[in-house]
């Protein structure tokens, strides 16, 4: 029979004989899960005992007591018992009890070094104990996890070194640091960890190697790990080749000019390869690819592959000449731009007055043909196009910055017919427009245009230095070079509005990251000092570009602009949160956002609080519609508003079901300002997805152009469809907006495009900067000699799956036109009656509308059949040639399996892929390149300007005043 009370041996606590205690003790401890209730009434006499430190099994009682108040639910009192019961508490036993207590000591000690606290030795030890056990067990990911949270870089690093796979920890640790790690200075010692680590493997892998140097911004590492796999055989070389593309798609300008000046110079490559034995009639030219298109075949052809001529594709891969080419060529070869489209948004231009649809058709056309170089459209309507006027045509000229976006070395031959000459136009609004295009061009990579810029801002008119600082900030963005700073900071004291609004931004730009005190005390002081608002706000957003990725270290300016009285400065302290902390998912940012989303008196910053939650959650976008569901529901319609841009920021390119559902209540909002929100924000979320995918993309792009076509909708609305038809056909459907790389690198270009871009709300030209936030979506192979050859690799999915939307159809209806004259029933009927008039007019009626019934009936069968026929001989899988199309969700399906060509580097990613050659003996096809030479622009015969002519072509593109 068993035990059925403990009554007895709770009675001999009573005793004063030490040995009787204990023994009680021993019995109760062993029953303690079953008679804890009955335990419980005797609480006070056990922690007595345990108070006494003379009493031998005092740890014991403190044991007792912890379970006690564990079974009763106080888990503070049961943690602090267990603390005062030394060894006794076993971090080994399996038991809910020890599990419980463990989970609660693991949070406890976590916060507590979060907070910089002294740790109790008791507690210290019980974690310890906690580490011991995983690393018994082999739970190494667990050890690590908790170390993490806690901040113990020597467990850190023991879980991965003592782990039986070290390269699979590494990799694990280093996806935790770029998605959950939030303390910046944290993270870069974890870094600092992995990269050691990766150092000791037998073979490192050096793209890992090369991620965690980005984000330590360690460019004396990189060049040395570039210079040693160069020096090696033909892997290491091609390898090397794969980081430096790798580098240019994360890297900053400033940072990829670092390692470009820790590479040896030409002449001493030369003489390093001469000693070697290698070619010495020089080094080549990385950009130099010739392809036969005769026969494609460049075998016989010999290359150089002297250590002078690895180092200069290097370079040439590093300063963006590479990249740059290879995008371009993409996206000219495969441009699948809707022009019928910008033809319904010409005929909404030209049937209604002002500018808004006239500008909005020009964003939309420079949006969809981003980085193509196709300006068919505008040469196709050179009449529509002379319209403009003022700063109508600023901003048409400088959509061909769009158009051209990485026409880095014609640039200045494609905009020479705007570009300013000595003597200055009184209405140089083309000239300042052109200005503003050759940074547009040249955005991120502008070593080689920044000192003409420079000069073109000692012009003097100020409409020229508000197109010239733009220009010179997107062109210069992120190298902080002082001089360019301040020749801007001498335009802003000029105190003129117009050049003013243009300096502010282009100095956050030029400073993008930096955090310079310097600039900062002085764009706060001066947007303290000036009365023009727009100087203000310029210079909000630049403060907020200065603190881009600082995260905690923006912390003090943050609270000086939140703080403000200045309704502009809080605005810009939204911003300031969202470029500090974007994709961090930081709480205290989201805290301080959704605060003013909230409690803020004026509608800009709560608009701008609001969408800023977009880029804190950019990287946990399925976290975003939840957070924004309220707010959607707001009685302000600029807290709508920002809910919709939030969304679609956080979820762009996702097609996240949540965030569009959201969005389609928002599209029937009664407010004309929250519907275009919401069309923006459904073409960055949709683009590149199609109805196979996600079945309601047909029908939004339909009410797209519905709403674009019809006559009684709000302007406001109307204008967000334009631009948001533009989006989701952008770059010629070939591009999609990521605010991060595939690695996990931030975006720069795209937050910093996608921030300026929502800008348009006060300046409409900042459209344009959304032309940055594009990045192409491609798999571009190339060899060692960085050629693209003649390849093929398999899709294991459907065509139709990830295929381009079917263009729009020529519809009346979709075409803006008058209203019909209404015919009311009773002249119906007495026509018919008239003409017929021995036939039943209900009966008539009936059956013209039976017979249009069955039309329709029948017209939709047809369809149905003929997608049913197309869906039953498509093929499960489609060949991909290089350079193919393939957007970020189609990644998954690739399979390369050619014999001849694999890529260098395992993990598969969007972007430009090295290829091993495995056949190197046997000829090589080459792909013949598509993109036209550019040629100098013409002039027409009086004198005007025109745009760049190619074969083929319309007549010169003319402005006339």
């Amino acid at each position: 029979m068993g035990v059925t009370s403990v009554a007895n041996y709770l009675s001999l606590l009573e005793e004063d004989q030490s040995e009787l205690q204990s023994f009680a003790l021993d019995k109760l401890n062993a029953s303690i899960d079953e008679f804890w209730p009955e335990v419980a009434s005797s609480i006070n006499k056990i922690k007595k005992l345990s108070d006494q430190k003379s009493f031998s099994q005092h740890e014991l009682a403190s044991l007792i007591l912890s379970k006690v108040y564990y079974h009763l639910g106080d888990f503070n009192n049961s943690m602090a018992a267990a603390l005062s019961s030394g060894s006794l508490f076993n971090v080994l036993l399996k038991s809910e009890y020890v599990e419980t207590l463990l989970y609660k000591f693991i949070d406890e000690y976590i916060k507590v070094k979060n907070e910089n606290k002294p740790v109790d030795p008791r507690l210290e030890s019980i974690v310890m104990g906690m580490f011991d056990r995983c690393f018994k067990e082999g739970s190494y990911k667990q050890a690590l996890g908790i170390a993490i949270e806690a901040r113990r870089l020597d467990i850190i690093e023991k879980a991965i070194a003592d782990s039986s796979n070290v390269q699979g920890m590494l990799t694990y640790c280093l996806n935790i640091c770029n998605t959950i790690v939030s303390n910046r200075a944290f993270r870069q010692s974890v870094l600092n960890i992995l990269v050691k680590l990766y150092l000791t493997l037998e073979k490192p892998d050096f793209v890992s190697i090369t991620q965690c140097l980005i984000f330590l911004d360690d460019a004396h590492e990189i060049a040395t790990i570039l210079l040693n796999l160069i020096k090696k055989d033909d892997n290491s070389v091609l390898l090397a080749y794969q980081l430096a593309f790798d580098l240019f798609q994360n890297g900053t300008q400033q940072f990829l000019a670092n390692i470009r000046k820790l590479l040896p110079a030409a002449a001493a490559a030369a003489t390093q390869s001469s000693g070697e034995g290698a070619n010495k009639e020089g080094t080549i030219a990385a950009d130099k690819m010739q392809i036969d298109g005769d026969n494609n075949n460049n075998n016989n052809k010999q290359q150089d592959d002297s250590f002078a001529a690895r180092l200069e594709r290097l370079r040439s891969i590093l300063s963006g000449e590479q990249s740059i080419s290879l995008y371009l060529e993409f996206l000219y070869r495969h441009c699948n731009t809707d022009l019928h489209v910008l033809q319904i948004m010409k005929a909404v231009s030209e049937l209604h007055k002002g500018a808004i649809f006239y500008t909005g058709t020009l964003f939309a056309n420079a949006i969809m043909h981003a980085g193509t170089t196709k300006d068919t459209y505008l040469r196709e309507n050179l009449e529509w196009l002379s319209k403009a006027t003022h700063w109508t045509k600023f901003t048409a000229t400088a959509s061909l910055g769009v158009i051209n976006r990485g026409q880095i070395k014609d640039s200045k031959i494609l905009l020479k017919s705007y570009l300013p000459g000595p003597t200055v136009n009184a209405t140089p609004y083309s000239e300042s427009g052109a200005l503003y295009a050759l940074g547009l061009i040249h955005a991120g990579h502008g070593e080689d245009v920044s000192s003409y810029l420079l000069e073109k801002l000692h012009l003097n008119n100020v409409i020229l230095h508000h197109g010239a600082s733009l220009g010179l900030g997107l062109a210069s963005m992120a190298t902080c070079n002082d001089e360019i700073y301040e020749e801007l900071k001498g335009i802003l004291y000029h105190d003129d509005a117009i050049s003013g609004e243009g300096a502010g931004i282009a100095m956050g730009l030029v400073m993008l990251g930096s955090g310079s005190p310097k600039a900062i005390d002085e764009m706060l002081a001066y947007a303290h000092e000036t009365q023009h608002e727009k100087i203000i706000r310029s210079l909000a957003m630049g403060l907020a570009f200065l603190m881009y990725g600082k995260e905690e270290a923006a912390d003090t300016l943050i609270e000086q602009l939140i703080t403000d009285k200045d309704p502009l400065l809080r605005y810009g302290g939204m911003y300031c949160i969202a470029m500090a902390y974007c994709g961090t998912g930081n709480n205290d940012a989201l805290r301080k956002l959704l605060h003013y989303a909230v409690s803020d008196g004026n509608d800009s910053v709560r608009r701008a609080s609001v969408t800023c939650i977009g880029f804190v959650l950019s990287k946990q976008p399925e976290k975003c519609p939840k957070t924004v569901l309220l707010l959607s529901e707001s009685y302000n319609p600029h807290v709508r508003y920002g809910s919709a841009l939030a969304l679609g920021i956080a979820c762009a390119g996702t097609g996240n079901r949540e965030a569009l559902d959201i969005l389609k209540s928002l599209t029937t909002d009664t407010v004309g300002l929250v519907r275009q929100g919401a069309w923006i924000a459904i073409a960055m979320i949709l683009i590149q997805s199609t109805k196979e995918q996600y079945s309601e993309t047909e029908a939004f792009r339909k009410q797209m152009i519905t709403c674009i076509s019809d006559k009684r909708e709000d302007a406001m609305s109307k204008y967000g469809a334009i631009l948001g038809h533009g989006i989701i056909d952008a770059g010629g459907r070939n591009t999609t907006i990521s605010l991060f790389s595939p690695s996990g690198q931030k975006n720069m270009h795209a937050i910093v495009g996608i921030a300026g871009f929502l800008q348009f709300w006060y300046w409409y030209p900042m459209t344009h900067f959304f032309g940055l936030a594009l990045t192409p979506t491609a798999i571009i192979g190339v060899n060692k000699n960085l050629e693209m050859p003649a390849f093929s690799f398999k899709s294991n999915c459907k065509p139709s799956l990830f295929a381009y939307p079917p263009d729009t159809k020529p519809s009346t209806s979709n075409q803006p036109s008058k209203i019909e004259t209404a015919i009311l029933s009773v002249s119906r009927k007495n026509k018919l009656q008239s003409s017929r008039s021995s036939t039943n007019v209900a009966a008539e009626i009936e059956k013209e509308k039976k017979e249009k019934e069955q039309k329709e009936k029948e017209e939709k069968e047809q369809k149905e059949k003929e997608e049913k026929e197309a869906k039953e001989k498509e093929p499960l899988f489609d060949r991909k040639q290089n350079p193919a199309r393939i957007t970020p969700k189609q990644l998954q399906y690739v399979v390369f399996d050619e014999t001849r060509y694999t890529p260098i580097k395992k993990i598969q990613s969007i972007g430009v892929v090295v290829l091993r050659d495995n056949n190197p003996e046997e000829p090589e096809q080459l792909v013949v390149k598509e993109k036209p030479a550019v040629k100098s622009p013409v002039t027409t015969s009086k004198g005007q300007k025109a745009v760049l002519e190619e074969p083929k072509t319309p007549q010169p593109f003319e402005f006339t005043d």
